[in-house]
């Protein structure tokens, strides 16, 4: 399955994977900015998911320069930072094929197949960005140099 997502996307800043207490599983930053607090940006997802207000963006307080969009998968939330003229649907389907991704590889995941395997989640999350810019979304090609690899270690041990 192929999503063609990478020509309205520009660069991602930082994308954290935490779950509802704000514990961070899975971050990645591809600028020189210190990441923000986890449990203040849940924090003001959770306070602003109302039905009168828009649920899955916002720009963060004090700065007009990222703007934070979030998804809900179960117990994780998967949050962007991004600029704020970008699409928002773009980096919606970016969440989504991210997430469709870990659960072909995990078979459903959840947050202890992150707290486990903390490093296929890199792998599988380095192999779609490099640099901050979405460059694979073709799921068998992402999961292909790692299932390679686990055989490697499978054929060791």
């Amino acid at each position: 399955q192929h999503y063609y997502i990478t020509n309205n996307l520009r660069m991602i800043e930082f994308l954290l994977v935490c779950n509802k207490t704000g514990a961070v599983r899975v971050s990645r930053s591809y600028t020189t900015r210190p990441l923000p607090d986890p449990r203040s940006i849940l924090h003001d997802c959770l306070k602003r998911n109302s039905p009168s207000q828009c649920p899955h963006f916002l720009t963060m307080d004090g700065s007009e320069e990222v703007r934070i969009i979030f998804r809900q998968y179960a117990s994780l939330f998967f949050v962007l930072g991004v600029s704020p003229d970008d699409n928002v649907m773009a980096h919606f389907a970016f969440i989504h094929n991210l997430v469709e991704t870990l659960n072909s590889y995990f078979s459903n995941v959840c947050e202890l197949d992150l707290m486990h395997n903390v490093d296929r989640a890199h792998m599988i999350l380095d192999e779609i960005v490099v640099n901050g810019f979405v460059t694979e979304s073709n799921r068998s090609r992402v999961l292909a140099p790692i299932a390679i690899l686990d055989k490697t270690v499978d054929k060791v041990s």
